[in-house]
């Protein structure tokens, strides 16, 4: 129920803040659960995809810090977030997405980077699709990189890939990730060149 009032008011608040925006290939969405990734670009691309991908519900994992604002955790909590310790990450970083995924009608938003400022795909994602038997659905963000861009209404683009299954005999080792992640970089520079042949991401945070 929080969640769905949440995703109201942030679409309110993006329709009046942008407005510009457009969600293409929605098509290629599967039905049931799935792992929804993308290249991390912005600190509000998990709503946009979250947004774009409506009305199916996400959780999403946050870094753990996050989580000692008693506001903020409230809010994380009701929104389908749960902690992750990105320096231990822990067994339950695997086992908390999975078991979601195989009993909630929640499927999960995540970033293979990890954070913003790393463009190196890690392995979390084809062990969590491996292990929950669903589908990857690569996806990129395209548009302002800050919350003040977003008031230029500059146009705000999300598109989705196709989904794709982890082999279950694939082994998840060096060789077996590099394969899974090759094929989400692949999926994503192409979303990116259907959007705009010319697209160049930069990480505004480094200037």
């Amino acid at each position: 129920m929080f969640y769905s009032f949440l995703r109201v008011l942030v679409r309110i608040i993006l329709f009046v803040v942008n407005g510009n925006n457009r969600f293409i290939n929605m098509d290629r969405l599967p039905e049931g659960n799935y792992i929804l990734v993308g290249p991390h670009r912005t600190w509000f691309d998990p709503i946009y995809y979250a947004l774009a991908a409506s009305p199916k519900k996400f959780s999403f994992m946050a870094k753990i810090e996050l989580f000692k604002n008693p506001i903020l955790r409230f809010i994380l909590n009701h929104a389908n977030a749960f902690p992750v310790d990105r320096e231990h990450p822990g067994p339950s970083a695997i086992k908390t997405p999975v078991k979601m995924l195989r009993n909630d009608d929640l499927s999960l938003v995540m970033f293979p980077s990890g954070t913003r400022h790393s463009q190196e795909l890690k392995g979390g994602v084809a062990v969590i699709a491996k292990l929950s038997k669903v589908p990857i659905v690569p996806t990129v963000y395209q548009g302002p990189l800050t919350f003040k861009s977003l008031f230029s209404r500059k146009p705000v683009t999300v598109s989705f890939g196709d989904p794709f299954y982890v082999d279950p005999k694939l082994k998840l080792n060096d060789g077996g990730l590099a394969q899974v992640e090759k094929q989400m970089q692949s999926a994503f520079d192409k979303l990116d060149k259907e959007i705009d042949p010319n697209f160049h991401y930069e990480d505004v945070t480094e200037k």
